[in-house]
């Protein structure tokens, strides 16, 4: 029972698939008690008619919601894209803009916060992008969008106010 429980904790936070490969270094578990107990999650929350699925697809496993309610899930989505950007959104796109390409682990040690649900909301808002990193295949890098660009009336990311100043600042810090 305590493997589907971590699993379900890493799942929630991570916001994304997550190899079992990965799982297993994170956990030290190995990879088959990882899959069986996988495998008895996404039982258990498809049994309780839960709002959330696992969803196991070759060596990879995600939290997603359920299917039958997509249409609340895009109602929300909509109203959160159209409305006004949280304060959590704005420091992450600040930081994006500033220090970009910058890794998700160097945006929540800035912010010291978990940023995943932050990250992917700008994402479907089409305000940053998501890019490999060029040294890990595994890992990705967040940049603002031609989108961003645009809504602020900029023609390039060195054109924000202070930029110079405050993207050779942060990269010395760094």
């Amino acid at each position: 029972m305590k493997t589907e429980s971590i699993i379900e904790s890493l799942l929630f936070i991570s916001g994304e698939p997550m190899g079992f490969k990965k799982l297993t270094k994170l956990t030290s578990i190995n990879e088959g008690e990882l899959k069986l107990a996988a495998g008895v999650l996404a039982k258990k929350y498809r049994d309780e008619n839960s709002g959330l699925r696992i969803l196991i697809k070759e060596n990879k496993i995600q939290m997603v919601t359920a299917g039958e309610n997509s249409e609340f899930v895009d109602k929300f989505l909509k109203a959160d894209i159209e409305g006004e950007l949280s304060r959590a959104a704005s420091e992450v796109l600040s930081v994006v803009a500033y220090r970009g390409p910058i890794s998700r682990a160097e945006i929540e040690e800035i912010r010291g916060v978990n940023c995943s649900f932050t990250l992917r909301h700008l994402m479907i808002r089409g305000l940053i992008e998501r890019i490999n990193k060029p040294d890990d295949a595994r890992a990705y890098l967040y940049k603002i969008s031609f989108d961003f660009l645009k809504t602020l009336g900029v023609e390039r990311v060195e054109d924000l106010p202070k930029y110079e100043e405050l993207h050779c600042q942060n990269n010395k810090s760094l």
